[in-house]
């Protein structure tokens, strides 16, 4: 029987975070019903289809240099070692550059190989993935990060551009072998269209992963990104910074403390939809032309406007009382972190202390 590989490769804030953690949390499930995610013995499938992309690609983010090294030939044993399906996931495929995604299909080649594409429309999408980027590093205004992808200067176009990441992943594959799935609107009666979506992409029942992920990599407000960007500018650190700084940085101070306040959220500026709106018509017409195959509705691509009356907050220009708030807050945690730290460290040391005396009685 032909081995069916589905290769998701993204689009970057497309509900990733949340497919990879499912996935991931019902491994066992889904192995018994003839579906692999590829994972170590011990460890995270999410963490070794995102170390396998960056060996692929080339690239050492969120680790020292060369963590990656061979994790995505690893990936492929484990793809040919398996029995049934198979689902790879990764956000960061999207961009992959021609050579690259040629020597993916090149190296996963002898199975039926599906790519799966998530999309979604660029009004939700820009907001979500200039907070991304501001999260890895990034000192950028939001004005500039806008700039720069309509000119097509940035890896966030490239990675999130439906016609030329297509165009490239799909280029050997029979259009029924290319799904896109839209990210809808509105989250369906029960909040899981999404996760309905993916299900029918890669063939999987729904039931067959009845664990819910809590990972769902919540958005960032105006003040709270723009604190995040001025820590980045202050300590200049960079996007290649150490995975101390990254774990404190992005996963706690970012994607736990900050993220948990009530704040404004970051929008799309009113004269940047004219812009989202033709690249939605752009991609809607190339997919009608493609034949690839719909999982959802094209017309989900369309941002939506705001009504001519609503206020739009800019996070460029954010007064400082609402810093303030949130710049307390980090630091009310961070305080905390670095006492829980110093407690555990004390403790380490009671404990060696009073092992060595046994020891030398």
């Amino acid at each position: 029987m032909t081995r069916v590989v589905h290769l998701h490769i993204g689009a970057p804030k497309t509900g990733t975070t949340y497919l990879q953690d499912r996935l991931d949390l019902n491994l066992a499930s889904l192995a018994r019903h003839g579906v692999t995610i590829p994972a170590p013995r011990s460890g995270h499938s999410d963490v070794f289809h995102f170390r396998a992309a960056l060996d692929l690609l080339e690239q050492d983010w969120g680790g020292a240099p060369g963590h990656a090294r061979g994790a995505w030939d690893a990936m492929v044993r484990k793809v040919q070692k398996a029995d049934g399906n198979v689902v790879i996931s990764h956000e960061i495929l999207a961009g992959a550059k021609p050579d690259k995604v040629a020597k993916a299909m090149n190296d996963l080649a002898g199975n039926e190989v599906h790519v799966i594409y998530s999309a979604r429309d660029l009004g939700r999408q820009l907001p979500a993935a200039w907070q991304e980027s501001i999260k890895q590093g990034r000192k950028w205004p939001f004005k500039r990060f806008l700039t720069k992808v309509e000119r097509g200067q940035t890896w966030f176009f490239n990675a999130m551009d439906l016609p030329t990441v297509l165009a490239r992943w799909g280029a050997k594959l029979p259009p029924e072998r290319v799904h896109v799935v839209t990210v809808p609107h509105d989250r369906g009666p029960n909040g899981d269209e999404l996760w309905l979506r993916f299900c029918r992409a890669f063939g999987i029942d729904p039931a067959w992963a009845p664990l819910d992920s809590e990972r769902d990599n919540r958005s960032l407000g105006i003040a709270e990104t723009s604190l995040l960007r001025k820590l980045n500018r202050r300590l200049e650190l960079g996007v290649r910074r150490d995975p101390v700084y990254d774990s404190l940085i992005r996963e706690q101070l970012a994607q736990e403390v900050l993220v948990s306040r009530e704040a404004i959220p970051v929008r799309l500026p009113p004269d940047r939809y004219d812009f989202a709106e033709q690249q939605a018509e752009l991609w809607i017409e190339w997919i009608k032309g493609s034949g690839v195959d719909v999982v959802g509705d094209v017309e989900d691509l369309r941002p939506r406007r705001p009504a001519p009356e609503a206020d739009w907050r800019d996070p460029d220009l954010v007064r400082a009382k609402l810093e303030l708030g949130a710049a307390l807050d980090a630091l009310a945690e961070m305080t905390q972190e670095a006492a829980n730290r110093a407690s555990t460290e004390t403790l380490g040391g009671r404990l060696r202390g009073t092992a060595r005396r046994l020891r030398d009685r």
